[in-house]
């Protein structure tokens, strides 16, 4: 069964991209929350990825 890449209604905090990638890969979604503040300290282009995903992946 291949899982679709989608922002959840029912595990959201603020868009439910974390979420959505964490369903997607098999993880917990405060362990994909926990990456991504994490991956924020380091230097790069997390939130525009982020912002991008929010515009770009369906609701569930």
């Amino acid at each position: 069964m291949t899982r679709r890449l989608a922002r959840p209604r029912d595990d959201r905090w603020i868009a439910g991209v974390c979420s959505g990638l964490a369903r997607r890969f098999g993880m917990s979604s405060g362990m994909m929350r926990l990456i991504f503040i994490l991956s924020c300290l380091l230097p790069g282009t997390q939130l525009i990825v982020y912002l991008v995903l929010w515009a770009l992946l369906p609701n569930e």
